[in-house]
């Protein structure tokens, strides 16, 4: 059976050509089963559609290798979603004009990001803009916004 590396590098190559980027990798044990949770991410919004070809893609190249060996798995392909911490300055990048939850040393505080230089961010916190390295932060998830205040309803 593969690494947790070797099946990143396969599922990447699979998933790259399809203009997706894999976020994230995770090979658990359920039961006498494995789960292999796949998390893609892209500059585009991914659709339901486009998700499900993306899985398709993902399960045949892996079924037509031998890298998830015999035992038996159930392949989770997914997106990043709302819930899930920015950790990498794409994330940072892809969510600029989102609000964030901001918790480190240097501060523990909501607000709009307002642009992203990497490693900076500027965050609007109560109408004034403040700079962060994002590598002082300790935790950002973006918060769930129904309405933005200016958007047309």
């Amino acid at each position: 059976m593969a690494t947790t590396e070797e099946l990143s590098n396969h599922i990447e190559a699979v998933v790259l050509p399809l203009g997706v980027e894999l976020d994230e990798l995770t090979l658990t044990k359920a039961g006498n089963r494995r789960v292999l949770d796949v998390v893609i991410d892209s500059d585009e919004a991914i659709d339901l559609d486009r998700l499900a070809e993306i899985s398709r893609a993902v399960s045949e190249s892996l079924d037509e290798s031998d890298i998830m060996g015999t035992a038996p798995y159930v392949m989770e392909v997914g997106t990043r979603g709302v819930g899930r911490p920015l950790t990498k300055p794409a994330h940072w990048r892809r969510n600029v004009g989102r609000i964030v939850k901001l918790s480190g040393d240097a501060v523990n505080a909501a607000g709009r990001i307002v642009s992203f230089e990497d490693p900076t961010v500027v965050v609007n916190i109560k109408g004034q803009p403040r700079k962060f390295d994002i590598n002082t932060i300790s935790r950002a998830v973006i918060d769930v916004e129904f309405s933005r205040q200016g958007d047309d309803k």
